[in-house]
């Protein structure tokens, strides 16, 4: 399987991450990735960057060295009622908007608790990625939980960094790819790198997706054309106009 983009990244903006977006464009461009999607933490998350950073991300061009740049973010869920830590109205300006579940901001609940976070994350309109939900320390009504993302649009993330650093996760993630097969929820598969050579580097995710024979066609990112057509229905940008042929 060939993935085209890699829409989880951080830089520097995010402290505990090590590469600039200049260095991160860079090495998508090497390695031969067309999209980067440019998502540091929300401001929730300690060292995280304030509003503004988010607000500021007109200040990079859409395309640099041939490559598309996504203005996103990783909202932080705040709490069990699904509350994240930008605004609607600040969402709502970025091309990909990750939810996630962090330790440091959200404290491990019961799996009600955690279903009914996921829940209401699902029905808001400005999320468009479901990041890292096979962490170990919340775990959810898989079955309910997935059925309601395919009725609000949501893609599920499968985040390669999981695999090494969260428990449970493998397992977890290959559940939740499963009941995603199931119910024809597309997924995303993304490094959620802290430092430039971790981009592009899938290996976990690529194996597990093949091992239960995960349909290609669900997985948005490894089709140029297709990932395009959902960042505009999604953001209603339409990067067709401001790119060359590679």
């Amino acid at each position: 399987m060939k993935i085209i983009a890699d829409t989880h990244t951080h830089t520097v903006a995010s402290t505990h991450a090590y590469s600039t977006l200049l260095e991160n464009v860079t090495y998508a461009k090497k390695i031969g990735l067309r999209i980067l999607g440019n998502t540091d933490h929300g401001p929730a998350i300690a060292g995280g960057p304030q509003v503004w950073y988010f607000h500021n991300e007109v200040a990079f061009p859409e395309v640099i060295d041939g490559v598309i740049v996504l203005k996103g973010a990783e909202a932080n869920i705040l709490d069990y009622d699904g509350n994240l830590d930008l605004t609607q109205n600040e969402l709502n300006k970025l091309d990909w908007v990750i939810a996630s579940m962090h330790s440091p901001v959200i404290n491990s609940g019961t799996v009600e608790d955690h279903t009914r976070a996921y829940l209401a994350v699902a029905q808001n309109p400005a999320v468009d990625v479901i990041g890292h939900s096979g962490d170990g320390r919340f775990p959810y009504d898989y079955e309910r939980v997935i059925k309601a993302f395919k009725e609000y649009g949501k893609i599920v993330e499968i985040n390669n960094h999981s695999f090494v650093t969260r428990a449970g996760s493998k397992e977890n993630c290959t559940q939740i790819a499963k009941l995603c097969k199931k119910y024809q929820v597309p997924v995303v598969v993304n490094s959620d790198a802290h430092f430039c050579t971790e981009i592009g580097h899938f290996p976990h995710c690529i194996a597990m997706l093949e091992e239960i024979d995960f349909p290609e066609e669900l997985v948005v990112n490894a089709d140029f054309d297709r990932f395009l057509a959902i960042v505009k229905e999604k953001s209603g940008r339409d990067f067709t106009q401001e790119i060359t042929p590679w």
